[in-house]
């Protein structure tokens, strides 16, 4: 019987539906695990605690997470290594265990090898299935895989099959769907494959600054200055498309328009792949949910290999119950955008994994 050290995402914010994709991925896992006779020591963390915090404790997903899989989990509320390793390996009927959130430790975000080491003393295998973290350079997705034999989980390798299907080789045209506020986090996607794409239908704040760039009068509106000298340049490719008319609420620009909907609309209804990362706008005031939803809409609705990303988006897509409408609504925001926009995943170079790996879970 192997003993599993199993990274999964609980980074999960309360009552929001898309996160829930991320509980019902780790579930599936340890199923998966158990069922091939394996033991297995649940790892993962929640938000961005400065030391201990009991508000952030993963004590609130143990009983979710018994319920779930049926069985009894055994939680672990502080780092005693030493009575955790006597707890696991000993002779008995209980095959799941939990930590508490790891970014507790301040090893965990340093990628302290020897916070690792101690890690790694808890079982004789590990597995990576957090995507949605792997760009992260920390100790449970990184520098454990020098401890212990190393293996994506399947959560991660869908992401990243998915994620390479839609970018080294799309069917065409291949359209991407830029929203939402940071525009920082979004220009590398724009960049990367813009070669390769045929379209960029931008909305949001992305839009927003590249309205500004071009000069146009977008009062209060969100933007990114930081991101002006930049958008300048990426404004002389014809690729980009800016929306054709806008929603207003007071002094700032809050959702594309009906004629901007109409165009994106046909674009998405004749590509053949689609990658969608940020809302439209304010969608979640429902004045100004129109052209998110419309375009979530139009994307379940088309023949198009699609990718969905973001929690914003995904939360679109589940409001609207379209997730087995799209090929896939991937866990992670920032990592998917990390992926696509060429940057290296420390997650992923820890495993030395290819996008065809196959999972074995033995």
């Amino acid at each position: 019987m192997a003993t599993y050290l199993l990274r999964v995402n609980l980074d999960i914010e309360d009552k929001s539906p898309i996160e829930s994709l991320r509980l019902q991925s780790a579930v599936n896992t340890i199923r998966l695990l158990l069922k091939k006779g394996n033991r297995v020591v649940i790892l993962s963390h929640f938000g961005r605690p400065r030391g201990l915090d009991p508000k952030l404790s993963l004590k609130r997903f143990h009983k979710i997470l018994e319920k779930k899989l049926g069985e009894r989990i055994v939680f672990f509320k502080n780092f005693n290594f030493k009575k955790m390793r006597a707890e696991i390996m000993k002779d008995s009927k209980t095959r799941l265990f939990m930590l508490e959130n790891l970014r507790f430790v301040p090893g965990e975000e340093k990628n302290s090898p020897v916070f690792a080491k101690r890690l790694a003393s808890l079982g004789n295998r590990y597995m990576n299935d957090d995507f949605a973290t792997s760009h992260r350079k920390e100790a449970s997705l990184v520098a454990i895989t020098r401890f212990l034999p190393s293996a994506p989980g399947p959560t991660l390798l869908k992401e990243v099959t998915n994620l390479h299907k839609a970018m080294v080789k799309p069917h065409k045209p291949l359209t991407l769907v830029i929203g939402g506020a940071k525009m920082k986090d979004k220009i590398g996607v724009i960049h990367n494959p813009l070669s390769r794409a045929d379209y960029v239908l931008l909305g949001g704040g992305a839009a927003n600054t590249f309205l500004k760039a071009g000069g146009a009068d977008i009062g209060s509106s969100l933007f990114d200055p930081g991101m002006l000298r930049e958008a300048r340049k990426l404004l002389v490719n014809k690729k980009i498309v800016l929306p054709l008319d806008i929603c207003w609420g007071g002094t700032k620009i809050l959702d594309i328009g009906p004629r901007t909907v109409s165009k994106y609309r046909e674009v998405i209804k004749a590509s053949r792949t689609i990658i969608w990362g940020g809302p439209m706008g304010y969608f979640e005031n429902k004045r100004f949910a129109r052209g998110s939803y419309e375009i979530a809409r139009a994307i379940a609705a088309s023949r198009a290999f699609s990718v969905v990303g973001g929690a914003e988006t995904g939360e679109i897509i589940a409001h609207l119950k379209l997730q087995h409408k799209v090929n896939l609504l991937s866990t992670g925001g920032g990592a998917m955008l990390a992926y696509l926009a060429g940057e290296e995943l420390p997650g992923l170079k820890a495993l030395k994994i290819k996008h065809q790996a196959k999972f074995n879970g033995r």
